[in-house]
């Protein structure tokens, strides 16, 4: 593969982090009953903590687990590569970008240093507290397969500037919003009973520690070559029972749950109802709800907010799935059933049913030209 393909196939994964909703696709949109004033006005300071939350924002493998430290200087045992700088010897090693800084590859100078292919999240150390955030809580959490694994972290001198810098193992394959988007249409039912497993069983080892991802969607649920999928972007996590804020609003509008936005409150089941509208999105290949990119956003919240409406579940789910997606998307959050129960459910725990290839190359239905961009890696790290 020719360096510019590389650079073009890669550039394409650049919103995995970008904390976006179904970007870039075509969203289904209804007429709904007029919104009030007094409704708009309920939720009008939660729409406004959305523009709020993003400025602060901005200032702000198995055995990887055991090796987890503080790297060292650059230029001793990896190099950093940057398509910005003008000293940058290798195109096509930048990634994307993100609401916090930039996703670039790391090239180790010793092959003992790090082990599997690796990505480095970097930010200016004035906006680094989202990053530093991720940090503390994925080295809070410890290993768990079905959670993207943390190298490390430290702080380089560039160009006269600092930055904060945060290493995690590479998902060659991207985001399920990537291959989706790539798609244009919803998984198998098979692919979506083991992705929706790994999710529960990560997010399981998540709330077990304390701890509320905040953030979960298919942008932020990885795929790796081996078949493995994994809980990425724990830069909106916090701890359990952590007080919020006045006006502080974390995650992303298409996957928030009611109480996010009735109360400001994010506790562990409004993981479980992202886990609802993911699975929807899966199906479907289009978000939970129905709202055109550049619409009102107050009308959107208000319908997740408030009455009884839901998203809609797909008449192609099975009826075990469509029963999964029932026990996410309930209203009243201590009502919604736990990751624990959830993995109990006959959508997930037949393991019969689970049974799949271990890698996204042998599905029939993903051809070579949407795969030959997941081979990337191969170019940059020996």
């Amino acid at each position: 593969m020719g360096s510019s393909e590389s650079t073009q196939n890669a550039r394409s994964k650049e919103g995995n982090d970008s904390g976006r909703s179904g970007s870039g696709e075509e969203l289904r949109t209804e007429n709904r009953d007029e919104v009030t004033g007094s409704d708009i006005a309920k939720v009008a300071l939660t729409v406004v903590a959305v523009g709020v939350i993003g400025y602060l924002s901005s200032l702000g493998s198995s055995e990887s687990a055991k090796n987890r430290k503080t790297m060292k200087a650059p230029g001793r045992d990896y190099r950093i590569f940057r398509d910005d700088f003008e000293d940058d010897p290798a195109g096509g090693a930048f990634i994307g970008n993100g609401s916090f800084g930039s996703v670039n590859f790391v090239i180790p100078r010793n092959t003992h240093f790090l082990q599997s292919p690796t990505v480095v999240k970097s930010a200016h150390v004035f906006k680094s507290s989202t990053l530093e955030n991720e940090y503390d809580v994925l080295d809070s959490l410890g290993f768990c397969p079905q959670i993207i694994t943390c190298f490390g972290h430290d702080s380089t001198f560039e160009h006269g500037e600092e930055y904060y810098n945060l290493f995690l193992e590479y998902a060659a394959a991207g985001s399920l919003a990537d291959i989706l988007k790539t798609r244009r249409r919803g998984f198998s039912e098979l692919e979506v009973r083991r992705y929706t497993k790994s999710i529960v069983e990560g997010l399981r080892h998540i709330h077990a520690r304390g701890f509320v991802h905040c953030d979960v969607k298919p942008a932020n649920i990885l795929l790796f070559e081996n078949g493995d999928v994994k809980i990425a972007d724990f830069g909106l996590a916090k701890k359990a029972g952590e007080k919020q804020r006045n006006c502080e609003l974390r995650g992303t509008p298409m996957c928030m749950a009611p109480e996010s936005v009735n109360a400001n409150s994010y506790e562990s089941p409004v993981d479980i109802w992202a886990v609802g509208c993911t699975v929807v999105e899966m199906v479907t290949g289009k978000p939970a709800w129905s709202f055109k990119e550049g619409s009102n956003v107050f009308k959107l919240l208000i319908r997740i907010g408030m009455g009884d409406e839901l998203p809609e579940i797909p008449d192609e789910l099975c009826e075990d799935g469509r029963d999964f997606v029932r026990k996410c998307l309930v209203k009243d959050p201590s009502k919604r059933w736990t990751a624990e129960m959830l993995l109990k459910h006959p959508f997930v725990a037949n393991e019969a049913l689970m049974m799949s290839p271990r890698c996204h190359f042998d599905f029939p239905d993903l051809n070579s030209t949407e795969a030959k961009g997941f081979l990337v890696v191969d170019t940059f790290v020996s």
